[in-house]
């Protein structure tokens, strides 16, 4: 079993940043795939940006050059650093680990104003 917990989602204007946070208790060593899913008002739920069997990492066309994902193992957690922020990433953001099945996080909501 695996339990992930985020923080940092927010409201931000256009071009500001955001960092989130998913802290994995326990060694995230042993979880194939980490990383970030949103789902837009609307919209189906789509990969941001993930780490894949631990090599670098996926982004989503959209995010690319503006979100930044990385990981501590020491802390067991992943970070998404958001910059450059648009209106279009207004979503719920979600962390997702894979391990043998995925698992998500509760999600936490980015909101950006124009």
């Amino acid at each position: 079993q695996v339990r992930l917990v985020e923080s940092g989602g927010g409201l931000v204007q256009a071009g500001g940043s955001l960092r989130l946070s998913c802290a994995a208790p326990g060694s995230i060593s042993s979880i194939n795939d980490m990383g970030w899913f949103r789902q837009a008002p609307g919209k189906e739920r789509e990969l941001a940006a993930v780490f894949i069997s631990g090599r670098n990492p996926k982004y989503a066309d959209s995010v690319q050059g503006r979100f930044t994902i990385s990981r501590d193992n020491a802390k067991n957690t992943v970070y998404l650093q958001m910059n450059n922020l648009k209106p279009e990433d207004t979503a719920v953001y979600y962390c997702y680990a894979l391990v043998v099945r995925a698992y998500w996080g509760q999600g936490t909501q980015v909101t950006v104003s124009s």
